[in-house]
């Protein structure tokens, strides 16, 4: 019986063997191993993509959104609303900077940041609004700026999970005044190892983080402010301009795949399939579906070699990292609700839309099989 991967990294990275071979023979060559022409050549190529002016490598997701908080200044008093179902790494990076996370809860169909519920939680420590574009799809970034704006606070895109999404026609990771990716490998545009970027078109904040990732320092032993190390690798700089080639071919597939799943589910009554907002747009990072049997589904699908997912089983409130803020369950439903009905099925590149068929039918098999 053939497996179906939820993800399959030597696939996915298989056919660009030569170029990398090659990449790495060039990066070698060089004898410049740490912020070279790699490097400034994809943060040209990035912010390109995002629609941005500036766009600043770094060594992880977290520590662009870490870099992104520090640059704005925020730290110890300050709070930062962020969205109650997330991966933790939103919260991780407020917390570090001694900040305080508000969570707001998501809307049930999107499971994107409710922009109605924002203004209810502003206080006069607000300093920032870290919104998720999360599972592929964009929020709704247009309304939620407005806000901001009305109440001076900062508005900063988590793009990880929606490279290449856009929202009103214009790229996520382009509408705060400073936001911040991943290139784990899982990501839709995935290094070989962890990698991260910010974008921005504001000027002052770009020279700030470029020095920030760099020890504080412009000039070498010269050290302007209190900065760490956290440089994007020059040979995964290269292995990223060389992807990001394919990544709108790849989410176009994405695309493909998140239909073929579609016509097969859509008759299902017992699971709630993936909701685009107006004027969002996703590019399937995550596919996925909501049933009240997620748990029995789940040990099903593996009976027959698919693997899944769960997208997050337990929200940051109830993380034990975050007792010291007192949340109990039941404090924010919506949140739980999804972690607890949440699965993700197998998409990208390493599957075949046979594959997808696949997993499609024998989900609907499950249903058949447990009305009878």
């Amino acid at each position: 019986m053939k497996k179906i991967d939820f993800l399959n990294y030597r696939d996915i990275n298989y056919k660009y063997k030569k170029e990398y071979i090659n990449i790495f023979s060039n990066f070698l060559d060089s004898g410049w191993y740490v912020l070279g022409n790699n490097v400034k050549k994809f943060e040209k190529e990035y912010a390109v993509f995002s629609e941005t002016k500036y766009c600043v490598g770094v060594a992880s997701g977290l520590d662009a959104l870490i870099l992104c908080l520090k640059a704005l200044d925020i730290g110890q008093g300050d709070e930062v609303i962020v969205p109650s179902n997330t991966y933790i790494a939103s919260w991780l990076a407020i917390t570090q900077v001694g900040a305080k996370p508000i969570p707001v809860e998501p809307k049930i169909d999107s499971y994107n940041l409710n922009p109605v519920l924002i203004e209810n939680v502003i206080t006069k420590n607000t300093k920032a609004v870290m919104v998720v574009n999360l599972y592929g799809q964009s929020a709704e970034l247009s309304e939620i700026d407005k806000i901001c704006k009305s109440k001076h606070i900062f508005l900063i895109e988590d793009n990880a999970q929606a490279q290449g999404a856009k929202y009103k026609g214009i790229s996520t990771g382009s509408f705060g005044i400073i936001n911040a990716t991943s290139f784990y490998p899982g990501k839709n545009l995935g290094a070989l190892g962890d990698a991260g970027a910010i974008t921005t078109n504001n000027k002052d904040l770009y020279e700030k983080v470029k020095t920030l990732r760099n020890y504080g320092s412009k000039i070498k032993y010269i050290n302007e402010i209190k900065g760490i190390n956290s440089r994007l690798d020059e040979l995964q700089a290269g292995f990223l301009s060389l992807k990001l080639l394919d990544l709108k071919k790849q989410n176009n597939y994405r695309k493909l795949c998140s239909k073929k799943y579609f016509e097969i589910l859509n008759s299902e009554s017992q699971i709630i399939l993936p909701i685009i907002d107006k004027y969002c747009s996703s590019v399937y990072h995550i596919y996925l579906i909501r049933t009240k049997k997620r748990d029995e589904l789940q040990k099903y699908l593996n009976l027959f070699s698919i693997q899944t997912m769960i997208h997050y089983p337990v929200p940051p409130h109830l993380q034990s990292a975050y007792n010291d803020l007192g949340y109990v369950k039941g404090d924010f439903s919506i949140a739980e609700e999804i972690a607890n009905t949440a699965l993700s099925l197998p998409m990208g590149g390493h599957l075949s839309l046979s594959d997808i068929e696949f997993v499609g039918k024998k989900i609907i098999d499950f249903f058949n099989k447990d009305t009878k």
